[in-house]
């Protein structure tokens, strides 16, 4: 990584004069993200700061007013909060809620597939901040383990691609390969990105947690056939562990639905598992038609 694309901040130093690096958390391509502290709220914040090399790039820019302005409409106990921003800064920055607890990719990674008095309510939970996106005209677009913090409630993180649905239906491969649906990948064949595609995020996400293991093959970004990238859009997931519970099971198989229009909506999802995390008998699976 060359000089210019990193601030080389450590712990002590200074992004702004209100916020003091307590450690380096991460970050891509475009961005570093810092666990800081902030003069302002008093307590620890995520910091999440355009690299030097960006700080001029229109694209970088506009994704950032982008995250700004979905955080600004989004005031949900199971998504992060946004608290302030600063986009003509030396270092333009957003500064976000910070939630303790793992990541779920970080979680399944250690400690294998979850139990469920840990899937269930983080499936209840994050269909309940699908419910509510949908209800502002959001779609995150990049559901997945590495984006959902196991905290109590867990919290969706990371709105960096997410839009309104208008422009959602415009997009093409924009996600996380992985965990892409098959309209993100291939919106010519399955049709535009909507609401439904987050649902199948969250079905590959629960499958991944569930199971321990994902749901389909890792495609290779330089293959020439669109299904050598995405097995998603033509193979069928693999099997559950056979100690699933047949609810939990037929809910992330409709998730997983390549048509779009046969999966759940958020709050199918939550009132499946809702009986099923209290111990009361299944109920019987019978999907709203979705609008």
């Amino acid at each position: 990584m060359s000089e210019s694309h990193s601030w080389h901040l450590a712990e002590g130093d200074r992004i702004t004069p209100e916020l003091t690096v307590l450690r380096r958390l991460g970050g891509g391509y475009a961005y570093e993200v810092f666990l800081a502290f902030d003069e302002i709220t008093y307590v620890a914040v995520v910091a999440k700061v355009v690299r030097p090399d960006q700080v001029h790039d229109d694209h970088t820019l506009r994704g950032l007013r982008r995250e700004v302005e979905a955080l600004a409409l989004v005031n949900h106990p199971s998504v992060v909060r946004g608290l302030r921003f600063d986009l003509e800064n030396e270092r333009p920055h957003v500064v976000l809620q910070h939630i303790e607890g793992p990541r779920l990719s970080s979680l399944i990674r250690r400690h294998g597939r979850l139990q469920e008095q840990q899937y269930l309510p983080l499936a209840i939970e994050v269909a309940a901040a699908l419910h509510y996106l949908r209800g502002v005209d959001l779609l995150h677009l990049d559901i997945k383990p590495s984006n959902v913090i196991m905290a109590a409630p867990a919290r969706l993180i990371d709105l960096s691609i997410a839009r309104p649905s208008a422009d959602a239906a415009r997009s093409r491969q924009l996600g996380t390969d992985y965990y892409m649906s098959p309209e993100q990948a291939d919106p010519d064949t399955f049709g535009p990105p909507g609401f439904p595609s987050d649902v199948w995020g969250l079905g590959a996400t629960l499958f991944h947690a569930v199971a321990g293991y994902r749901a389909f093959d890792k495609g290779s970004e330089d293959a020439e056939e669109l299904a050598g990238r995405f097995p998603q859009v033509v193979d069928e997931p693999y099997d559950l562990p056979d100690d699933v519970p047949g609810p939990v099971r037929e809910v992330i198989a409709a998730c997983l639905d390549k048509d779009p229009a046969k999966r759940p909506l958020p709050s199918d999802v939550v009132d499946a598992f809702e009986p099923v995390l209290a111990g009361l008998p299944a109920p019987k699976l019978t999907f709203k038609v979705r609008g």
